[in-house]
């Protein structure tokens, strides 16, 4: 989701790499849980975030659609999103005790978090939005170590692929019809969300979706 703000409103003007060290750690964000509550739909998945979620509380994307996730549009595409429950406006995920039940398996955005990631020049760094999260007295922690995402490198690869790979998609848009736009985004939507992913584990999948990645650029036409 692209933002068109000034960076040194949102952040400290500074951008990190992943072994850098920021104020983040909220310190196991004891007696807080404000970030997952009144989020709207700004928790989008990526592909990853939907087979990590079906490892680990065993839940396909079309259980999920049920009650927990809900589709959007996003610069012109289609994709899913985490639900606020309606009568708290809170995370489905967010236990009685206001924890995480899916800390494990959390999406993306919610390991980020209080991070964002700004693209540049064929890549991407990070920021800290000084702003989002409440808590005032975060300890320094490296980036890498606050993701908590295994083969860190491959997963920054990844996301960059799937970055660019929907903003050929947007940049496609502009020249289509009503229905042709309507059939790119529901095939993409299809092809990386509703086709459940065999992977066992994290290379598995990221073999699996460079070759769905592969197949779409070439249906499409998008080399």
């Amino acid at each position: 989701m692209k933002r068109n703000v000034d960076l040194n409103e949102i952040s400290d003007g500074r951008l990190y790499s992943s072994g850098d060290m920021v104020k983040a750690d909220c310190r196991d964000c004891t007696g807080c849980s404000a970030c997952c509550r009144g989020m709207g739909s700004s928790i989008i998945l990526d592909p990853m975030d939907l087979w990590r979620l079906h490892r680990g509380i065993h839940r396909d994307f079309t259980s999920l659609m049920e009650d927990s996730v809900e589709l959007g549009i996003v610069d012109g595409m289609i994709l899913p999103n985490i639900k606020m429950d309606a009568k708290q406006d809170a995370c489905p995920f967010l236990n009685e005790e206001g924890r995480c039940s899916v800390h494990a398996f959390r999406p993306g955005i919610c390991r980020l978090f209080p991070l964002g990631r700004y693209y540049e020049d064929g890549g991407f760094r990070y920021f800290i939005q000084i702003h989002e999260c409440r808590k005032k007295d975060r300890g320094k922690i490296k980036i890498k170590k606050w993701l908590g995402i295994p083969d860190l490198k491959s997963y920054e690869t990844y996301i960059l692929a799937w970055h660019d790979f929907l903003n050929q998609c947007e940049d496609a848009l502009s020249g289509l019809d009503e229905k042709q736009v309507r059939i790119l985004t529901l095939y993409v939507l299809k092809k990386f969300y509703e086709t459940a992913y065999n992977a066992a584990d994290e290379k598995g999948f990221y073999e699996e979706f460079y070759s769905r990645l592969g197949e779409t650029r070439e249906k499409l036409g998008l080399e």
